[in-house]
């Protein structure tokens, strides 16, 4: 192989050689974490051997661990591994950087034309497309979460406790992790901490042979100097606003999405259930429906699906502060203490990963919590479905048939993401123009 040292690894690029490489990771990554994980196994393990299967899923472990979007997280942390800090930067940078502007610019449309017919008829579809994602979601994630009856068991309790008594989404995290630590210090059957693995199938890539092979992680110091210094970016901007306008709305959406990148744990589709929550019945930042809407622009975007609570930040300013300008700086706003502490959590974390890797009782937290998301995701299905099939308490009968046709797309013809959301938003328009929708 051209470029291969003489020991059969491939060279060690320079990080401006490694720049094109993130951007194409980052160009490709649509269809929420599994999908990102796949794209980033086959350029960065398959086709560059930048890293084998075994580091690959070390890291990938680790940063199931973590709260906030893995897929950008498991970026962040090969771009350490590969360039130290500036590559950890680069890669979870670019990795946030298309979904961040794409996102801002729909934003901008949906806030000036989005109850314009053609606008509105599109996003009637979405609505119907990305109820029957979160529905996949449920299933797929529960298909891989729940193989014990104890993990069942925390799923169903999780459901009950957001659904019926309101619980909040970061109570029920902690309850599940305390549960799952316990019974695994208790070897409580289904606790062990054991079971599991995330990660994509195919032929096992040796770590030997790859540009990494074995080498030990970069230097321990500057990750925790980076990290400290991600934690003071993250955190002042925070306290300033809380100081100087603790009233004002850019001061509660950095307060409200820093507790969010706090307990994001079980990615985009569990932290809507939270942010559905405080957002559209606490703030009234949002109606219901439109946080369907903002599903809709995150799920046809590239980049995490975490990235929706920009459109959440930006419609907040918007409509509380006044104006375009207001509402591009909550969106930036909301984005910065969203991602700003996922670069503090890989810098401070990722040169203790053996240790943390290896803790059962810490496995065990991570399977209840996985578990407890799946019910707070079955919430946000019932959720979403309730407001968008029965507005009002009053059924609409082509938003019930259009959901119908979106979850035979979904499930019957197993059509993906991409396709489902566009032909529901056409189909969507197609009942707006004949005014039926």
């Amino acid at each position: 192989m051209a470029g291969d040292t003489p020991a059969g690894r491939p060279a060690h690029p320079t990080l401006r050689q490694a720049v094109p490489v993130w951007g194409r990771i980052a160009a490709l990554s649509f269809g929420g974490p599994a999908g990102q994980i796949a794209v980033m196994h086959r350029i960065l393990v398959e086709e560059r051997r930048w890293l084998g299967d075994d580091r690959f899923l070390h890291a990938l472990n680790f940063c199931m661990l973590l709260p906030g979007p893995e897929a950008m997280q498991l970026a962040t942390y090969v771009g350490w591994l590969m360039h130290g800090v500036r590559g950890a930067l680069v890669a979870g940078g670019l990795f946030v950087l298309p979904g961040a502007l794409s996102i801002l610019a729909l934003s901008i449309v949906y806030a000036l034309w989005g109850g314009v017919g053609i606008v509105a008829g599109l996003f009637f579809g979405l609505k119907a497309a990305v109820l029957a994602i979160v529905v996949q979601a449920v299933v797929r994630i529960g298909r891989r979460a729940l193989k014990t009856p104890a993990l069942r068991a925390i799923a169903a309790a999780s459901f009950l406790a957001i659904a019926a008594l309101g619980v909040p989404f970061p109570v029920i995290v902690a309850a599940a992790a305390l549960v799952g630590w316990l019974g695994q210090r208790a070897r409580v059957p289904g606790l062990t901490g054991t079971d599991g693995g995330h990660g994509p199938a195919g032929s096992h890539v040796p770590d030997a042979g790859t540009v990494l092979g074995t080498a030990p992680p970069p230097a321990t110091a500057g990750a925790l100097r980076a990290g400290g210094v991600a934690l003071a970016l993250w955190l002042a901007p925070v306290a300033a606003l809380w100081l100087a306008m603790p009233d004002s709305v850019f001061s509660h959406i950095a307060l409200f999405f820093s507790q969010l990148a706090v307990v994001t744990f079980g990615g985009a589709y569990a932290v809507l259930a939270y942010v559905a929550q405080e957002a559209v019945t606490r703030f009234g930042w949002l109606a219901p429906g439109e946080m369907l809407d903002g599903l809709g622009l995150a799920e046809t975007t590239p980049g995490p699906l975490i990235m929706v609570v920009q459109f959440v930040g930006f419609l907040a300013a918007f409509r509380e502060a006044g104006g375009i300008g207001a509402g591009i700086a909550g969106a930036a706003l909301t984005t910065w203490v969203t991602f700003a502490p996922c670069f503090a959590w890989i810098f401070l974390g990722a040169p203790f990963i053996e240790r943390l890797r290896r803790n059962r009782a810490l496995a065990a937290a991570l399977s209840a919590v996985t578990a407890a998301v799946v019910g707070v995701i079955l919430n946000l299905a019932v959720w979403f479905g309730w407001h968008f099939v029965v507005p009002g308490g009053v059924l609409d009968a082509w938003a019930a048939a259009l959901s119908a046709l979106a979850l035979a797309l979904v499930f019957g013809l197993r059509w993906g993401v991409v396709p489902v959301m566009g032909c529901c938003a056409l189909t969507g328009l197609a009942l707006r123009l004949a005014g039926w929708g």
